[in-house]
């Protein structure tokens, strides 16, 4: 296998079990994304234990989270701005 091939384990969310996949990257950017959404997804799971496609709540309680993800991400801009700043 070429160092672009990895064996991800996504998860079958309806039996709970763990799936094999098997992906060749041709960018390692891409690939360093998908690793990072398959760990963001198993931190998930061991804080909430229930995966996403389980999770069930109203459109206005995952428009909640969603502002309050973008939120951080404007406070994490700012302090790097502020970073830049003092450079």
């Amino acid at each position: 296998m070429g160092k672009n091939v990895r064996i991800l384990y996504v998860l079958l969310f309806k039996k709970k079990t763990m799936k094999t996949k098997q992906i060749t990257f041709r960018d390692p950017i891409i690939e360093k994304v998908v690793d990072q959404l398959v760990d963001r997804s198993d931190v998930g799971y061991e804080k909430y234990g229930v995966t996403l496609a389980d999770d069930v709540q109203s459109v206005k309680i995952w428009l909640q989270h969603i502002q309050e993800e973008l939120l951080d991400a404007s406070n994490y801009i700012e302090k790097l701005k502020s970073v830049l700043d003092n450079d």
